[in-house]
């Protein structure tokens, strides 16, 4: 599955100047991040400010090739509990509020990712630079200390602003193939021996036992493929199409970052003020509706079984589990941010995470965050928060939303063309398909080779004389258009009539009897 063509740097060029996604820094802000970038975390002025942890071996792990990183943990065993430190870069101490790249920061809401090249939210020379927490250098960095009991619950949390040093920068592959190879013989795998090792490996202990705890509470993680554009240096194109899901190590990774948002959010709750990231609960109507969908494909779940445990009982890599996994997201809103002084509101609640929580852990890539610390960091001091930022709490949830959308448009965009480049050379040819979801304008195909998601307009099944709308049956099931029937879980061949690859658009016909 390794059919690719080369979309061509300037096509994506394209799609970002259509989302009016900028192109470079004003010089500006260029000239007062080379200043920031130069600032010394060791002045004297800077001394009452924060805890010397400079001791302490922390780590980074993040995808290869990564250099904005905004996270470095270290974990180790105390008696039967354990002490987690999570160290997250200090946007605040470089970026000065009314600054050029604090304004200019607001202008992008988040770091963009395309496949030719990242479009990032503070400058390179910051978030690749002096703010990155890179292995080898001194940073300031805000740390949260948490003790842990036997079953990875919080006991305390300590927040609070310190020096830290990493002492490896790591990637999610190299990580795996060492817990692999460690759990075969203890020692032998190729990071053993270093300070930090043993911290390696309590990050599966820890990781696996929030996990549980993420079931207890009735959290749930959608394990959905993504549809990515790659990067692929083996193939003379250089791109490739791909379907991606998140490995243990990574997901071990994310239930720090999530334990840290959840105590984050608690933090803020206590304090009455905050800024939470929220979603939905499942509506009853869309619940009954998956009910009727898994009975329909044969997908056992039984009424005693609540929606989290059912959706973690889904094998993406069964096609069928696959269908029902991409129903089961639907059952919920999109996710939003609430900014809150006093009580926090019920609908700030986050059902996925089946907890409160806050955007924390990603400060040098999504604007919220470094104001979220900024606000822990105040509150923990005990200093009420300053004017400036209860105004920005106010405007964050529409500037963040409009980041968000840019984001989801960039993607789309990008996964459409390639798509098209991808197919151009194949007109002609019938491809297998799955129906994984249904619309009123028609169905949703997941076609296996090249890995493609798309469309088939709900013309595409009638005659010509049939007028009649598309409808969905009451079990959410079948799509009935004019005589024809199409159901979730159906296989399709599809023949590809035109690609027309500026237009970001593929047209197929069905091969009926085929």
């Amino acid at each position: 599955m390794t059919d690719t063509s080369n979309p061509p740097n300037n096509d994506f060029q394209q799609i970002r100047d259509e989302l009016k996604i900028p192109r470079n820094f004003p010089s500006s802000v260029l000239a007062e991040a080379e200043l920031a970038s130069k600032r010394d975390p060791l002045e004297p002025e800077f001394s009452a400010q924060r805890n010397d942890l400079l001791s302490v071996p922390f780590v980074t792990i993040d995808p290869p090739g990564s250099r904005d990183l905004d996270q470095a943990f270290f974990i180790e065993q105390i008696r039967d509990g354990y002490a987690v430190r999570y160290a997250i870069a200090d946007v605040g101490f470089f970026v000065k509020r009314g600054g050029e790249i604090e304004q200019e920061a607001w202008r992008r809401g988040q770091t963009l990712y395309s496949p030719d090249l990242k479009t990032p939210l503070y400058p390179p020379i910051l978030s690749e630079g002096g703010a990155s927490l890179l292995p080898g250098v001194i940073r300031q960095a805000i740390v949260f200390t948490f003790s842990l009991n036997s079953r990875a619950e919080v006991v305390s949390l300590d927040i609070a602003r310190a020096l830290v040093r990493s002492r490896a920068q790591l990637n999610y592959p190299e990580v795996s193939e060492h817990l692999a190879r460690e759990r075969e013989q203890t020692g032998s795998g190729q990071l053993a021996g270093q300070q930090w090792s043993a911290s390696i490996s309590l990050l599966e202990v820890v990781g696996r036992k929030r996990q549980l705890l993420e079931a207890e509470r009735g959290g749930v993680s959608l394990r959905i493929p993504s549809q990515q554009v790659q990067r692929w240096t083996t193939a003379v194109s250089g791109y490739r199409l791909a379907f991606e899901t998140a490995s243990e190590v990574e997901e071990w990774n994310a239930q720090i970052s999530l334990m840290t948002g959840m105590d984050a959010a608690r933090t803020m709750i206590h304090h009455g003020i905050g800024l939470l990231r929220s979603l939905s609960k499942p509506r009853p109507d869309r619940l009954q509706a998956l009910h009727l969908t898994a009975s329909a494909l044969g997908v056992n779940w039984p009424s005693t079984l609540e929606y989290d445990d059912f959706v973690r009982s889904l094998d993406p890599q069964n096609p069928i589990h696959a269908v029902m996994l991409h129903q089961a997201a639907r059952v919920t809103g999109g996710a939003r941010y609430v900014a809150f002084q006093g009580e926090a509101p019920q609908q700030a609640f986050h059902s996925a995470i089946a907890a409160f929580y806050a955007h924390v852990t990603a400060p040098l890539r999504r604007l919220a965050d470094r104001y979220a610390l900024d606000l822990l960091v105040a509150l923990s001091t005990g200093m009420p928060p300053e004017p400036e930022l209860i105004t920005a709490f106010s405007e964050l949830p529409q500037v963040m939303a409009a980041a968000d959308n840019v984001s989801r448009r960039l993607e789309s965009a990008i996964v459409d063309f390639a798509e098209a480049c991808i197919l151009e050379n194949r007109i002609g040819e019938i491809f297998d398909a799955t129906v994984i979801a249904l619309r009123s304008d028609g169905v949703v195909v997941q076609i296996t080779d090249p890995p493609i998601r798309t469309l088939i307009p709900a013309a595409t099944f009638a005659l010509p004389a049939q007028n009649e709308p598309a409808s969905l049956s009451n079990d959410g099931v079948t799509l009935n258009i004019g005589s024809a029937q199409i159901s979730l879980g159906q296989s399709l061949r599809l023949k590809l009539e035109s690609v027309k690859p500026l237009a970001r658009s593929l047209l197929f016909s069905v091969a009926f009897g085929s």
